[in-house]
């Protein structure tokens, strides 16, 4: 039998596949033995958005991407997060100076994000192949159809985000994305409001000190409504969602929509084949965990594949299956919290309700509460 063409196929170009690239690529012999499949950012003009998202690292992923020279040259610094209901008494606020870091995170324009990494993996010896990512044939070795024929891999990583199939849950809404300007703008602060809709969020935006990024989830209706509203309109509906702490909120741009819900599968989709990121779970965006998870699985999956790199000709199903179990706590966790927490702040049970303003107090009052949960958002659950 022939060698394989390659060591290593990532399947997705977008940021966890980028960092897994860069990851692997530090510690291969031979980088050029490792391709990265799917589209090159497209084309824009300065000050152009091509994708609207705006994106929260948290701290660990901060980390992480300027460790690999990817960090983007604009970001907004989120130094405290206020968390509230609408409607009911309780509070918390999440400082990063109770948890001795610089910053709880930053937030980046996806466009940005994506230039950044591209541009690492163009220096980094590992091959981009720029068309859209098969499906590939288990087996051993994996089987890929390419554009100019079929090339093998003794392991494919799928990074593409394609939902997984099993765990789903359908949350009946969809997050409204817009860029809004603050008349009394809080330098550092983001905003986690939770409504009976859904949790509403402004992020501080790399783009001005007064500007922030909201996201916004409502019932499918609502949303769209909302999204197509005139801008006088639109501002009057998130004053009233929101409240006065930024002073007048006026939207900048259009508002677009996508819907929200949860997949997550297994990791291991066959004997040579792993999924991290969104290929492996989806999730809703409260608390700005989904990137953040994908991330650690990038970077755990390439630590642990760093001594296969130079032996690759070793069996690395053992591998994979401790990089499944080491990953297990920290995706239950976060998946966890991201469902639970819009359920049951959306509940209309006003007892409910009532026992959540309670908590957010509570949490305020008592940092043993608070700081379990500011420290899983900051850096996920490490073993």
């Amino acid at each position: 039998m022939s060698a394989p063409t390659y060591d290593l196929v990532i399947l997705g170009s977008g940021p966890v596949g980028c960092v897994l690239a860069l990851g692997l690529a530090r510690a291969a012999p031979h980088p050029d033995r490792i391709a990265l499949m799917g589209p090159a950012p497209a084309a824009r003009a300065p000050g152009q958005s091509i994708d609207p998202r705006a994106l929260a690292l948290n701290h660990g992923s901060r980390q992480l991407l300027r460790h690999l020279d990817a960090w983007p040259a604009r970001a907004a610094d989120i130094l405290t997060v206020h968390v509230s209901q609408a409607g009911h008494l309780g509070r918390t606020l999440i400082d990063q100076a109770e948890l001795a870091v610089p910053r709880l995170g930053s937030v980046v324009a996806y466009d940005d994000l994506l230039e950044s990494l591209h541009a690492a993996v163009a220096r980094s010896g590992v091959r981009h192949i720029a068309e859209r990512p098969p499906r590939p044939q288990a087996g051993q070795p994996v089987t890929l159809r390419l554009a100019d024929g079929p090339a093998t891999s003794r392991l494919v990583l799928i990074s593409d985000g394609a939902q997984p199939q099993g765990l789903r849950r359908d949350y009946d809404q969809q997050a409204v994305l817009a860029t809004v300007r603050a008349a009394s703008p809080i330098p550092g602060r983001a905003f986690e409001r939770f409504t009976r809709t859904g949790p509403l969020a402004l992020l501080p935006h790399p783009a001005g000190h007064d500007l922030y990024s909201l996201v916004w989830c409502a019932r499918p209706a609502q949303a769209q409504a909302l999204s197509t509203l005139p801008e006088a309109a639109f501002d009057h509906a998130l004053q009233a969602a929101f409240g006065q702490r930024l002073g007048r909120l006026c939207r900048v741009g259009a508002a677009s929509t996508f819907p929200l819900s949860l997949h997550a599968g297994p990791s291991l989709q066959g004997a040579g084949i792993v999924a991290v990121g969104n290929a492996a779970q989806t999730l809703h965006p409260v608390a700005g965990q989904g990137l953040n998870l994908g991330l650690r699985d990038a970077a755990q999956l390439a630590h642990i594949l760093q001594p296969w790199l130079a032996t690759p000709e070793q069996p690395v199903q053992p591998l994979l299956e401790h990089y499944a179990r080491q990953r297990r706590l920290d995706r239950g966790l976060t998946l966890g919290i991201t469902d639970t927490l819009p359920r049951l702040f959306a509940t209309g049970n006003p007892l409910v309700r009532h026992a959540c303003g309670l908590g957010l107090a509570a949490m305020d009052l008592l940092p043993m509460l608070r700081k379990p949960l500011a420290r899983h958002l900051l850096q996920g659950q490490r073993l």
